[in-house]
C-alpha cells in the first residue's frame, strides 16, 4: 500500500516511522517506511485491549486490564525496539484521558513499550483522524464530514482539502454504550430507543452547526464504522452505509435480541460484544445531522500520525500552527511576542558549558515550548491585565490547541503560569522528574526575558547572557545598554528579591560591548 507524501523530509530519504494508537477498544500499530516521497506500511499489528471496559466510574482501572495493555504493550514493543524514539509517535485517547491512574500506569505502559505515550485530547484526536482520512482522498476541495466512532469517545470533523473547520469530540463510544444500554447482553426495543435517544441528546449542541456548514462528502473511519458496513451485507471497501441499509441492520440486530447471538455478515469475534453500542451511536448521527450517505476509509488516527510526524521531521510543526492560531484568536502581540521568545531561547543557549554534549532530545523539546511560551505569554491580556500569567495559564490549560498532547499543553501552561510574579517552585512538584529541572531553569530565561523587553521597543536587542548553577544564576548584558534603561535595572534589582524568595540567587553583571540601540 504506497500513497504519495505531502511533506519535504520523504523526499529521497529512506526512513522508517511507527505510529501506536492507545484506542479505548484495541491498540493498533503501524510501521511505515518512507522513501522517495512514498510511504509503505511494512507492519501492522492490532490487538483487542477494551481499556474502556475496564474503567470503573471513579476512574480507576482494573488490574485484568491494566495486565492485558502491559502484555500487549510490551509484544508492541519488541517491534519497536531498534527504532530511535524521534521516528515514534504513540498516543492515548479517550479512556487514559479519563483514567485516575493515568501516571501510574503510563509510567508502567511506557517500560513495557520503550518509548514515550502522549496522551492527546479529544480534539487533537479528532484532527489527526481527519489528517489520516485525507490521506486517501488528496487534496481536493470538496467539504467533507469525517466520523470516527471509537470505544469511549466519537470525533467528528468538518474540513475542506488538509484544513479542519469544525472539530468536536464527545463521549459516544461503543464500549462505554455497549456497556452502559446493553450490558446484561440483551437489546430490547425500549433499550435500543433510549441508547439512540442518549447519543442525539449528545450530539444536539453540534448539530445545528454542522448541518448549516453542510459537506460534499461524509466519510466514517475506523473499526466499529467498518464491521457496520460489513454488517450491512456490503463487501466491497469502497461501498457506503445508506440510511436503508442501517434500517434493515437495525431491524436485524433488535431481533436478535441478544449481543451473544448476533450473527452478521463480516462481523470479526472481537467486534461482536461492542457491535450494538457502536450500531446505535452511528444511527444517532446519521439522524442527527442528516447523513444520506456515507463511505468508510481504511485509514485513521494512526495514518494521521504518521503524517504529523513527518511534518515535524521535516521541520513543519503543527504545534506551530497551534501557537499561531491561538495568538490570532486571543489577539496576542505576536510582535512583541517573538522578541521575548527569540531573547529566552537565546539566554536558554547560553547557559551551556562550552564543552557540553549534543542538545538533548528533552532539552531541545524544552527549548521549544520556552519559545512558544515567549510568544503567548501574554494571551492572559485577552481576559486582564491584572493577573494576566494566571488568565493565560487557564487558557492554555483548557484551549485546544493544535498538535498538543495534555503533557505539552500542561508544559506550556506552566511556564507562562511562572514568567511573572512571585515564582512559585511548589507548582513544579507534579511535574515529571525528567521535566522539573529543565521547567526551572525555563521559566527563569523566560523570566528574564519579559524584564529585558518590557519597553516593548522593536529596536531594542539586548546583548545577555545567562549562567545557573544549581540555585544560582548570573545574568551578564551590555553595561551601555543597562545604563540607558533605568527601568530594566529597577525591574532587575525587583527580580533579585522574588527570587530570592524561592531561594534563588540572581546577580547582574555587565560587560563592556556595543551598545544596543536605545529603546
Amino acid at each position: 500500500m504506497t500513497s504519495a507524501l505531502k511533506t519535504p523530509a520523504a523526499e529521497n530519504t529512506a526512513l522508517t516511522l511507527a505510529a501506536v494508537d492507545l484506542g479505548s477498544n484495541s491498540f493498533h500499530m503501524i510501521v511505515v517506511q518512507v522513501e522517495g516521497g512514498q510511504q509503505r506500511i511494512v507492519d501492522r499489528l492490532k490487538e483487542s485491549v477494551r481499556l474502556a471496559g475496564g474503567l470503573a466510574r471513579d476512574g480507576s482501572l482494573d488490574s485484568a486490564t491494566r495486565e492485558r495493555a502491559l502484555a500487549c504493550l510490551s509484544r508492541f514493543g519488541q517491534r519497536l525496539a531498534q527504532l530511535p524514539s524521534p521516528q515514534v509517535r504513540v498516543v492515548g485517547t479517550n479512556t487514559l484521558r479519563q483514567a485516575r491512574q493515568a501516571r501510574d500506569f503510563l509510567a508502567q505502559a511506557e517500560a513495557a513499550l520503550g518509548h514515550p505515550i502522549e496522551i492527546i485530547y479529544g480534539a487533537e484526536e479528532a484532527r489527526l483522524i481527519y489528517a489520516g482520512v485525507c490521506e486517501d482522498l488528496g487534496d481536493t476541495h470538496e467539504q467533507r464530514l469525517v466520523v470516527d466512532i471509537g470505544g469511549g469517545s466519537t470525533e467528528l470533523v468538518i474540513g475542506r482539502g488538509h484544513k479542519t473547520r469544525h472539530v468536536e469530540s464527545v463521549a459516544l463510544g461503543a464500549v462505554t454504550f455497549t456497556r452502559e444500554f446493553f450490558g446484561d447482553g440483551k437489546i430490547s426495543k425500549s433499550r435500543w430507543q433510549a441508547a439512540v435517544m442518549a447519543a442525539r441528546v449528545v450530539l444536539e449542541p453540534l448539530a445545528y452547526t454542522y448541518r448549516q456548514a453542510g459537506w460534499t462528502h461524509a466519510i466514517g473511519a475506523s473499526g466499529s464504522i467498518k464491521s457496520i458496513l460489513r454488517a450491512t451485507g456490503v463487501e466491497d471497501p469502497m461501498g457506503v452505509i445508506t440510511p436503508a441499509a442501517l434500517k434493515d441492520l437495525v431491524r436485524r440486530v433488535r431481533k436478535t435480541g441478544q449481543i451473544q447471538k448476533l450473527s452478521l455478515p463480516g462481523l470479526a469475534d472481537d467486534r461482536q460484544a461492542i457491535f450494538a453500542g457502536g450500531l446505535a451511536v452511528l444511527v444517532a448521527i446519521f439522524e442527527s445531522l442528516g447523513v444520506e450517505r456515507m463511505s468508510v476509509s481504511d485509514k485513521a488516527l494512526r495514518e494521521g500520525v504518521i503524517s504529523d510526524l513527518l511534518d515535524r521531521l521535516a521541520a513543519h510543526d503543527s504545534r506551530d500552527d497551534g501557537v499561531e492560531e491561538a495568538a490570532e484568536r486571543f489577539h496576542v502581540d505576536m510582535a512583541h511576542g517573538m522578541r521575548v521568545a527569540t531573547t529566552a531561547e537565546r539566554l536558554w543557549a547560553s547557559d551551556r558549558p562550552e564543552n557540553a554534549a549534543d542538545e538533548s532530545a528533552a532539552d531541545r523539546a524544552m527549548r521549544q515550548t520556552l519559545g512558544w511560551a515567549g510568544m503567548l505569554h501574554e494571551i492572559g491580556l485577552a481576559i486582564a491585565h491584572r493577573g494576566y500569567h494566571k488568565h493565560g495559564a487557564y487558557l492554555l490549560a483548557h484551549a485546544d490547541l493544535r498538535g498538543f498532547s495534555q503533557a505539552d499543553q500542561h508544559r506550556l501552561s506552566l511556564l507562562v503560569r511562572l514568567h511573572r510574579g512571585r515564582l512559585r517552585t511548589e507548582l513544579l512538584d507534579d511535574v515529571p522528574e525528567l521535566w522539573r529541572a529543565r521547567m526551572r531553569r525555563a521559566a527563569l530565561m523566560l523570566r528574564l526575558a519579559v524584564i529585558l523587553h518590557r519597553a516593548r521597543n522593536p529596536a531594542n536587542r539586548p546583548q545577555a547572557r545567562v549562567a545557573t548553577d544549581q540555585s544560582r544564576i548570573v545574568l551578564t548584558l551590555d553595561a551601555g545598554w543597562l545604563a540607558a534603561r533605568p527601568l530594566a535595572r529597577a525591574d532587575l534589582d525587583a527580580e533579585v528579591v522574588r527570587l530570592a524568595k524561592a531561594g534563588l540567587d540572581l546577580s547582574v553583571e555587565t560587560f563592556d560591548g556595543p551598545e544596543a540601540t536605545r529603546g
